[in-house]
Formats: C-alpha cells, sequence, structure tokens
C-alpha cells in the first residue's frame, strides 16, 4: 500500500497569509473554508497561545470536508516555553505558582492544562478529524540541563493520542547522545519530528537535517526554511522563517520523504516558512512533486482537487 502523505502549513490564519495568499477582502469567517479548498490538513497554531475552545473546534469541524484533518500544537507551558499567567486559563491562574513573573510548571499543573487541552479536543475527536497532537520544546530544553525523561508525565498525559515532539536543541541530535534520543522516542512511540533548516548552520536552536522514523506509522516533517540569518536572529516568526522554496530545493527534500515512507504508513509535511506566501506556494509545489511517485505515496488533496491532478 502506498504511503498517505498530509501537506499543509502551520496555521491557515498567519496575518501574512491573509495579506498576501486569501483573496483580498476575504471574511474571517471564510479563511478555513477557503483554505479546505486547497488543503486537506492544517497544523494549528494558536493553541500553543491558549487552550483551544470546544466551540472553537466545533466551528472547526462544521467549516470543513468531513476528511479534513487537524495536528494541533500544544500549549506552551506544557513545552517547557517561559508562560506568563495570561496564557492561561482564567480559572487556572489563581492555582499557579509565579515566579520571577513566569507559570512555575508543576505536575499538578500539567494535569490540568491538559484535561482542559483534550476538553477542547472532544468535537475533532467526534467528527474523527483530529490527527497528531504536536509537543514543540524550546530551545532551552537542552541535554546538559534536562532528561528526556522529564517529558514522561505529560507523554502519559495525552498517551491516549498520537504524539509528535519536536527538539528545537540540535545537542540532542549530535554525538553520543542521538542513540539514546531516538531510543527514549521509540520506546515510547512516539514520533520525533524531523526539519528542514539551514543546513550549514551549527547554531544550537538549528537542528540538524536528520530523519528517524521512531514510529513506524507516523512520520512528521515541518519545513522551516534555509535562512540562517532570520532563523537565528529574527523577532518574530515570520522573520525567523522567512524563505522560499526554490522548485530545485523541494524536489531534493522530497528524496528524504521518499525514504521515510519506506517505513512510515503516513507521513505530515507542515510548511512552516510563513512570510509572505512562501508556505501555502511552497505546499501546492510540493504536492505536484510527490503526485509524480503515485506508486509509492498517496498525496493527499481536497475532493475538489482530486481529479484535477497535474
Amino acid at each position: 500500500m502506498p504511503t498517505k502523505v498530509l501537506i499543509g502549513t502551520a496555521s491557515w490564519q498567519e496575518p501574512e497569509f491573509i495579506e498576501h495568499w486569501y483573496p483580498k477582502g476575504l471574511p474571517k469567517s471564510r479563511l478555513l473554508p477557503y483554505y479546505a479548498e486547497h488543503f486537506g490538513f492544517v497544523e494549528v497554531n494558536g493553541s500553543f497561545y491558549g487552550i483551544p475552545q470546544a466551540k472553537s473546534t466545533a466551528q472547526w469541524c462544521e467549516q470543513t470536508p468531513d476528511d479534513f484533518v487537524f495536528n494541533v500544537k500544544l500549549h506552551r507551558l506544557l513545552s517547557r516555553h517561559s508562560t506568563e499567567a495570561k496564557f492561561l486559563p482564567a480559572d487556572l491562574r489563581p492555582r499557579a505558582e509565579i515566579v520571577n513573573g513566569k507559570v512555575l510548571l508543576t505536575s499538578k499543573l500539567e494535569k490540568l492544562i491538559a484535561q482542559k487541552f483534550i476538553a477542547g479536543l472532544e468535537p475533532l475527536l467526534a467528527a474523527k478529524k483530529l490527527g497528531t497532537l504536536l509537543l514543540q520544546l524550546a530551545p532551552s530544553f537542552r541535554p546538559k540541563l534536562h532528561a528526556l525523561e522529564e517529558l514522561d508525565n505529560v507523554l502519559s498525559l495525552f498517551g491516549d493520542f498520537d504524539l509528535a515532539v519536536e527538539l528545537r536543541n540540535r545537542f540532542w541530535l549530535e554525538g553520543e547522545q542521538t542513540d539514546a534520543t531516538v531510543q527514549f522516542f521509540k520506546e515510547r512511540k512516539v514520533t520525533l519530528v524531523s526539519v528542514d533548516a539551514p543546513p550549514e548552520s551549527e547554531h544550537f536552536t538549528v537542528m540538524p537535517n536528520l530523519d528517524f522514523v521512531t514510529r513506524p506509522d507516523v512520520a512528521y516533517f515541518r519545513l522551516h526554511g534555509r535562512n540562517e540569518e532570520a532563523y537565528v536572529k529574527g523577532r518574530t516568526v515570520a522573520d525567523r522563517f522567512n524563505y522560499n522554496y526554490s522548485d530545485e530545493e523541494l524536489v531534493q527534500f522530497s528524496t528524504r520523504v521518499m525514504m521515510s515512507a519506506e517505513t512510515a504508513k503516513a507521513i505530515y509535511i507542515v510548511l512552516n516558512n510563513n512570510r509572505h506566501r512562501f508556505a501555502p506556494d511552497a505546499a501546492l509545489r510540493l504536492m505536484k512533486i510527490l503526485e509524480k511517485q503515485p506508486n509509492r505515496l498517496q498525496v493527499v488533496r481536497p475532493r475538489s482537487q482530486q481529479f484535477n491532478l497535474v
């Protein structure tokens, strides 16, 4: 059976997309339906900043076709990012311990956040539109100060879901640490995210372009662009991931997908180069490139496009 490939962008409502990709004047309520006319999958980014509410996720279901898939990024506090209390639900703020203006992550608070997060996902579960949950760790989570076993509590809290973890400190995948890192995720049957990032960079925040299929049913790629200066020095998401992939680079990247397809039954590919309209354009071009391997890959497109493949 061919490997199922789902391609989309990191969010459907990036300000840069609204300005440059969506039709001018398109109402906010029409953004997701328009996106779903072009893609069958999206990675939800807003859930990193605020726990999704069931009312909102129910609306997402109503605005998309039956076979549309949402991958959802977990809350920033669960990802070990520095977090102010304002990013917590109002009823949890009084229960949080604040140190130097930041929320202290405890196992109890982690559980409470996970419970609220899961409750917000219920409409997606009921509609069978939930794909994988993404835990995008902070660059400060690094081997010298932390152990991967510190993630066991959050991984267990979401143990009933498909999980993927993106490491953001390259020392997890360098030297002797590499084997231990890969083994950790294999033992827990959690997908280790592969990235496409500036290939020549050795900055600690830029992960090496290495692929390890740690869970045979799901592989996960996130393409951040190859602009090293922007990646390291950019202050906003659009600044950091300001890169327009060429067709040649996407063809080059496609060989990595083909290698993973030898093991994985499904592959998620997320374009995170969120400047201008670079991400949706690159995602559509990558679809065409991968569709040239029809016997090995099943590239998912919206139904409206399934009979107009190039």
